[in-house]
């Protein structure tokens, strides 16, 4: 039986490869996509999901989410994606519509349909889960899991080297949203955060027999992966910004990819230096009792992962 999730997501073009990956895994039951504000406006990101699963010929809802954080106006991403948000590759503009549902309306339709069954996969700030557990507090029970790319945990010199938030210690999805953040992280709905730690960890690289395969085939999401790699490396970035977001699909694909361990934590709502911060309380004596327990993303095995995405791309 597959398993079945919804992908929240800020496409983004990592996001654009999470959803390809959804997609393509003959593991996964790809519900829905939804969108929102993150990387770019709502309204870009809704349609960069819908040209996503126009190039792979698939026949899934998009629903348009939350165009604005729950309390706070949304900040700009310092990061760039391109002109596009894809990386400048322009696909064509898409003939299908979105959902007549809101993201939010149609998260809380497909887990009261599903009960139990759903895993949510969230690769973009936590706007639309919160929203949907603040409006339909019944759903909380129902959700099966949340698998996150969200917040850094201090584990290595990642966490701190390529944190991706506008403060000099947070991750974007959660710095964007903190309040939604912290309403999803203490919702008790089993969590598992995979933290730029690991998401951005620097053996995250394709190596050259890697780019050879994506530039040697002929499909398209491998054109769009191998011009991805291109445009990042061509700005100074490495390669792995272009699939942060695909770690949490795959771990979905395949949960021996990523070692977790449990932490408490706690996110910082405060204006100024540490907006965004989530805080972990990794001491032997003297832990918060009252932050939340989740899962944090520890390890992965970089390789695995790497061959999953390109295989996922050719074929």
């Amino acid at each position: 039986m597959k398993k079945k999730i919804i992908l929240d997501c800020d496409p983004g073009m990592d996001d654009s490869m999470a959803i390809v990956m959804a997609a393509k895994s003959d593991v996964l039951s790809l519900l829905a996509v939804t969108t929102l504000n993150g990387n770019y406006p709502a309204d870009v990101t809704a349609k960069n999901a819908l040209k996503v699963v126009e190039m792979l010929g698939i026949d899934i809802p998009v629903a348009k989410g939350m165009s604005e954080p729950m309390v706070r106006s949304s900040p700009q991403d310092p990061f760039t994606h391109g002109s596009d948000g894809q990386a400048d590759i322009n696909l064509p503009e898409p003939e299908r519509r979105l959902s007549p549902l809101h993201a939010v309306d149609l998260i809380i339709r497909l887990v009261r349909e599903n009960p139990g069954e759903v895993s949510l996969v969230c690769t973009a700030p936590l706007s639309n889960v919160a929203m949907a557990m603040k409006l339909a507090p019944d759903i909380k029970p129902l959700i099966k899991e949340i698998i996150a790319i969200s917040g850094s945990f201090g584990l290595n010199q990642a966490a701190f080297l390529n944190a991706t938030g506008d403060t000099p210690q947070s991750e974007w999805n959660v710095y964007v949203d903190p309040e939604a953040a912290k309403i999803v992280y203490e919702s008790g709905v089993p969590f598992k955060a995979i933290g730029l730690d690991v998401a951005t960890f620097f053996s995250v690289d394709f190596s050259d027999d890697d780019i050879s395969r994506l530039k040697g085939s002929e499909r398209r999401e491998a054109k769009f992966l191998s011009n991805a790699i291109d445009f990042v490396k061509g700005r100074g970035y490495k390669a792995y910004c272009t699939c942060i977001d695909c770690m949490a699909v795959a771990y979905a694909i395949d949960s021996s990819l990523i070692r977790f361990e449990k932490c408490r934590v706690g996110i910082e709502t405060k204006d100024g230096l540490t907006l965004g911060m989530t805080v972990r309380d990794g001491r032997h004596h003297h832990v918060w009792q009252d932050l939340e327990e989740i899962e944090v993303a520890v390890d992965a095995d970089y390789r695995r992962f790497l061959d999953m995405l390109v295989s996922l791309s050719i074929e």
